[in-house]
């Protein structure tokens, strides 16, 4: 069932993407070789208490982290670990804030130290994916629009876009109906309404967009070892066009 959000339900969950999106644009800061993952989410957890929120994420369905960190060839759910970050690396820290009951939920991807020419384009290619997918979300759309936007953009980059793993809706809960996918045809799926709130989250590869599962039975990564990248915002769906609750630019 999918749940239609009120304007006070819409501000709260505003407010903590405001304070997930300047969290973000922190870890930016601290992103370098050398630094690990965990620490990262240790810095994310102590940041998230000293303004009053809670990572949501931490505890779902035994998740142990306040954070995902999927390094280079892994799409999605990396745990943290202590290995440390080197230059050419590239990193995805995804999370979900609960601020006074208001989640929101949103990744991106940081180059560590100098890059690839290909890893660049590949993550200047997957953010703007994500913002071709927020400019079908308006009312009366249909899901597919959002995923039709997205890969055939990406793809005509010349990458693929990951199946397997979707958006969703969000609220009282991390993952509401509906699921959002990345790919599709224009003008079929659920039509979308005021007062929906989802996540566009595109995973796009290098290589094949087929992905495999760690034994830790969280962790996707790409089946021939290539670079995967992702970007992800909290989208409100209004009468006025889509309101992007974790926008991090200034």
């Amino acid at each position: 069932m999918i749940s239609l959000k009120s304007e006070r339900e819409i501000n709260l969950m505003h407010e903590a993407g405001k304070l997930l999106a300047e969290c973000h644009r922190q870890i930016a800061k601290l992103i370098k070789p050398g630094i690990t993952t965990i620490e990262i989410d240790q810095f994310v957890e102590k940041f998230l208490a000293r303004h009053g929120a809670t990572p949501e994420q931490k505890g779902y369905k035994g998740y142990e982290y306040a954070t995902c960190a999927s390094i280079n060839d892994e799409i999605c759910h990396g745990f943290p670990r202590k290995e440390p970050l080197k230059n050419g690396d590239i990193v995805t820290i995804d999370m979900v804030v609960n601020l006074n009951g208001g989640l929101a939920d949103s990744a991106w991807t940081h180059p560590v130290g100098n890059i690839s020419d290909e890893a660049k384009r590949l993550i200047d290619v997957t953010e703007k994916a994500l913002y071709k997918g927020i400019e079908q979300a308006v009312v009366g759309n249909r899901i597919g629009d959002i995923g039709h936007a997205i890969q055939t953009y990406a793809e005509g980059e010349n990458f693929s876009v990951v199946r397997e793993f979707t958006g969703h809706g969000i609220g009282k809960t991390i993952h509401e109906a509906p699921a959002i996918a990345h790919y599709g045809l224009p003008n079929k799926g659920l039509r979308l309404k005021e007062g929906m709130v989802i996540t566009i989250e595109p995973m796009i590869n290098i290589g094949a967009w087929q992905s495999k599962m760690d034994e830790n039975n969280w962790t996707a990564r790409t089946v021939d070892g290539k670079l995967s990248a992702q970007y992800e915002h909290t989208i409100a769906i209004t009468k006025d066009g889509p309101f992007i609750l974790t926008e991090q630019k200034m």
